[in-house]
């Protein structure tokens, strides 16, 4: 029953709205009528034809106004009934209500997850228990949200416990446009009209076996069960197709058996099936019982529909398919899982086959097996069924023979256990095949490191040997790839990047689009792949679209819909040394390579005066989440090409750092901006890309403007002093000489800087590098201790050259150490370390020596983990403490015990180390994770792929590489 909400029109006024548009008609009549009749002046000058018009649009307008009102009078009416039961949501048992669209609430996703469910939007729901389906709602017919009952009903269906709650399952209600007479305005009308269906006997059934349940007692109510439960043993008769417990392999216990068998045959449950009493039974068994006896369930008589069948978790079909039972086939002792039985029993099929369908005959030629026919004579035998069939499907399934045939094989298969080949079967009724995806397919690719023709061998073999379509063709897998890289999700700016097309469709363009030559430029010998910057950008933000998802959801901020989403990026670039030259075609190129990537570190949203992290990446030096997005066979020393690739990527990263990025993720058009962090750069780079003199220089830091003498002196206390806008001011210092100073006095000026920076780095330290460059000189220090310089400083080069040797052979002899022209990253990981030290001491003599070597080990070892770790505020609270303590030690040792080496001097990373460390994590929280570890492994990949995936021409090279 309804109850109108808001006041309609009243009787009077419709029927003085019919008596004026009746009036206007007769007066319309009487005009065509009485053309010619004189008419007096005043009525003249009224009934014109104009005046008629006008009053007519007058009662037009009128009536829209009135319908205009009468509409959302319905609509207003509509959102206080619920959409599935129709009951009105303002009386008290019912105040609660609910969404129809949109996602589930914290209660039912909570409980969706316990029972293992995918559907987490209520359409989906709904669809799933009432069998409405509301997302083809509007909005002026049907209601919007349903009452906290049918929620319940909801929560029922999934948490199976016995509520009292009860929503017919005979009628669903049927919404109709707004009319004359509509149900939802008038009051007189009661109730929605209800789709009507036929009244089922098994309804009639489950009420009178309730009525009879509750007068009979206890004793009788058992009794009856029994004989119940005896009389459905005979009606399934089920014993050949399912399995019986005695053949369970291991004597388990009688309520785990209990347990794992069906509640009415009593055998080894075969595709089983939960009620919602929370009983299980085969799914044939509980089909049958609900057919026959009627629908309740056979083992507490609750009210059981087949609608409300549903398949146990995953963890418990987990169990029963470990179960080991026996071969019940004679002659066959072995003990398989029950996941495995219908495979095992495959090998017994054939024979087993010949026994079931051999054909008593009784005379002329043995019957055949129908397998064994020709096609001919197999249409011929199956003439009759196939007639059975096509009618059925004509009459059932609107003639969809195939669909009927497939369900028939599968319903066999699965009675007999063979649930593999049902799957499969499955799959390929559904449209998905039993083959991988093409982007897994992709993946195995790509993983494995195989070529395209290795790829191409593999897919033909595969299929030639099974049959089957397993891996997906060469095609298909280029068609996954233009998905995962950059220029394929649409996006736009706000306001337009300057110098930037607006086609988002770019994907792999040639590293020197965008840079304008002239005939006087210098010659670019080089080759060079790009990505653009702001299409691979979006392509990384959608990689992660899950990841921010995920996280907005986990802080609470879903409603946080828009943005702007503040995302922080590193940029590595650096030298790859020499890489292996391929034969073919192109011009002659350096063997040398550079990589310029980026890391999307963490993406933030400002909520308040809170700024909340949404996503931080959890390894922020592996090589997967760091993008590269230029690849070029040049020399990272040779400026001028380095200049005139990189300056297009530059200019397209200044131009992002004023301008939004608008882009569509979870279906929400979003806003973001980017903030980009320069730190993954050695100082050999970093001198090059900030127009500063060389390593060697005597301005020793990249951060500050100590001389090497003024570091050597003060090792500890200085601050970062230098940034890339001061550079830009002294290049033009430098440049103009403006006060026209001698050559070294203006060096003196300009503390080092002498050419134009290019590209805007951060100061900071490179933990890997740093790492590097601190082994190197400890490697020397322990070749000088052997030698013992602290006591004759002048030595040749043949006796230096001898305590190398002696070294490099005790540490391969002790720690394994294979000496190398260069050191890596691995070679000085090893070198660090308290057993190498020891292994140093035993060639030298000194005992005094041994314990400043120790000491200035264990201070470097304590003071490492501070810039190396990616939080020394969570990983190393202790050391990061002790650090300022630990350097000055260190500095003094230095100055002391290693005088005849640190005197008047420096090595450039020790004064970082020493100096400035604290300062930077003071800042940015980390060293570690802004190193440029992950563009180093990169490089790894990079010479794998150039040898084993790319194409032999040149040209083609680096984009198969990219």
């Amino acid at each position: 029953k309804l109850r109108s909400f808001e006041k309609t029109p009243s009787d009077d006024t419709q029927c003085i709205n019919k008596e004026q548009v009746e009036e206007v008609a007769s007066l319309d009549k009487n005009v065509l009528v009485h053309k010619d009749e004189t008419i007096p002046r005043k009525e003249k000058s009224i009934w014109t034809p104009t005046g008629l018009k006008g009053h007519r649009q007058a009662l037009e307008k009128e009536a829209n106004d009135m319908k205009t009102q009468e509409n959302e009078t319905h609509q207003n009416n509509l959102k206080q009934l619920c959409r599935i039961c129709g009951v009105s949501l303002k009386t008290d048992c019912h105040k609660r209500s609910h969404p129809v669209h949109g996602p589930v609430d914290q209660e039912t996703l909570w409980l969706l997850r316990k029972k293992e469910k995918k559907a987490t939007s209520w359409p989906d729901l709904i669809a799933k228990v009432f069998k409405i389906d509301v997302r083809g709602d509007v909005d002026t017919i049907h209601p919007t949200r349903f009452c906290h009952n049918c929620w319940s009903i909801i929560h029922r269906k999934f948490s199976n416990a016995l509520c009292e709650v009860y929503f017919p399952r005979n009628t669903t209600m049927e919404w109709q446009p707004h009319s004359p007479n509509c149900a939802v305005c008038h009051p007189t009308c009661r109730g929605v009209k209800r789709k009507s269906q036929t009244p089922s006997v098994q309804l009639g059934k489950r009420v009178k076996t309730i009525a009879e349940r509750t007068r009979v007692n206890k004793g009788l109510i058992n009794q009856a069960q029994l004989k119940n439960k005896n009389l459905m043993k005979e009606i399934l008769s089920c014993s050949k197709i399912h399995l019986s417990i005695k053949l369970l392999a291991v004597d388990y216990p009688a309520d785990f058996i209990k347990s794992i068998s069906c509640q009415v045959c009593e055998h080894i449950l075969a595709d089983p099936v939960e009620t919602t009493c929370r009983h299980l039974f085969c799914r044939t068994c509980i089909l049958k019982c609900i057919k026959v006896m009627g629908s309740y369930c056979p083992s507490c008589w609750y009210p059981c529909f087949p609608t409300d069948l549903v398949s146990p978790v995953k963890s418990f079909l987990s169990i029963l398919e470990s179960l080991g039972i026996r071969c019940p086939v004679k002659e066959c002792d072995e003990e398989i899982m029950l996941g495995k039985y219908g495979q095992h029993l495959s090998s017994h099929k054939l024979m087993k086959e010949r026994e079931l369908y051999s054909h008593i005959n009784k005379g002329g030629r043995p019957r055949q097996h129908l397998l064994s026919l020709t096609r001919r004579a197999q249409k011929h035998r199956l003439r009759e069924l196939k007639c059975q069939v096509k009618a059925f499907a004509e009459k059932e399934e609107g003639g969809d023979i195939k669909a009927v045939c497939m369900t028939l094989f599968l319903l066999a298969l699965r009675a007999k256990n063979e649930h593999r080949q049902a799957d499969e079967l499955e799959a390929i009724m559904q449209g998905r095949g039993s083959g991988l995806h093409p982007a897994v397919c992709l993946a195995i690719r790509v993983n494995t490191f195989l070529s395209c023709s290795q790829y191409h061998k593999m897919y033909r073999t595969v299929k030639a040997v099974t049959g089957r379509q397993i891996f997906q063709p060469l095609h298909a897998l280029r068609t996954a790839e233009k998905a995962l890289l950059p220029g394929y999700h649409p996006f736009e700016w706000r306001p337009p990047l300057k110098n930037v097309s607006t086609n988002t469709e770019v994907g792999i363009i040639d590293g020197l689009s965008g840079l304008p030559l002239s005939i006087d430029d210098y010659p670019v010998d080089t080759i060079a792949k790009r990505f653009r910057y702001d299409a691979a950008l979006v392509s990384a933000l959608m990689d992660m679209e899950e990841d921010i998802l995920e996280g907005m959801k986990a802080k609470k901020m879903d409603d946080y819909l828009h943005g702007p989403f503040t995302v922080v990026v590193k940029e590595s670039c650096d030298g790859m040394g020499d890489v292996s030259e391929k034969h073919g075609s192109g011009p002659a190129v350096p063997e040398k390579a550079v990589r310029f990537s980026f890391t999307i570190m963490n993406i933030a949203i400002v909520h308040g005066d809170e700024n909340i992290r949404i996503f931080e990446e959890a390894k922020p030096n592996s090589e997967l989440c760091c993008k590269p997005l230029c690849l070029m066979l040049a020399d990272e020393s040779d400026h001028e090409t380095l200049t005139a690739i990189l300056s297009p990527l530059i200019a397209e990263r200044e131009a992002m750092k004023t301008s939004e990025l608008l882009l569509e993720m979870g279906g929400i058009l979003r806003t973001f901006k980017f903030i980009f962090r320069g730190t993954g750069y050695d100082e050999k780079l970093v001198r090059e890309v900030e127009g500063l003199e060389a390593s060697g220089s005597t301005y020793i830091c990249t951060l500050c403007d100590a001389t090497r003498l003024e570091a050597s002196q003060n090792l500890v206390f200085h601050s970062i002093t230098r940034s890339h806008a001061e550079n830009l001011e002294r290049y033009e210092v430098w440049r103009s000489n403006p006060y026209h100073e001698s050559v070294d006095e203006l060096r003196d000026r300009v503390k080092g800087v002498s050419a134009k920076p290019f590209i805007e780095t951060v100061p900071s330290i490179d933990a890997l590098h740093c790492d590097i460059g601190n082994a190197t000189e400890f490697y020397r220090i322990f070749q000088l201790e052997i030698g013992e310089v602290y006591k004759k400083p002048d030595v040749s080069k043949e006796e230096r050259k001898r305590w190398q040797l002696t070294l490099d052979k005790h540490l391969r002899k002790k720690m394994n150490l294979k000496p190398m022209m260069r050191m890596s990253g691995n070679f000085a990981r090893k070198l660090m370390s308290k057993e190498t030290v020891e292994a140093v001491c035993e060639l030298i003599k000194c005992e005094e020596r041994h314990e400043a070597l120790k000491e200035l080990m264990d201070l470097y070892l304590k003071m490492k983990p501070v810039w190396r770790s990616s939080c020394p505020a969570k990983e190393c609270p202790e050391l990061l403490c002790q650090y300022s303590y630990n350097s000055q030690r260190f500095a003094e040792l230095l100055s002391t015990k290693f005088k005849y080496r640190y005197e008047g001097k420096i090595t450039n990373y020790f004064h970082k180390t020493l100096a400035h460390v604290p300062e930077i994590i003071e800042r940015d929280g980390s060293i570690g994770a802004w190193a440029s570890e992950g563009n180093e492994s990169g490089n790894k990949l990079f010479r794998r792929f150039r040898k084993m995936n790319a194409r032999q021409s040149k040209c083609y090279e680096m984009e198969d590489v990219l």
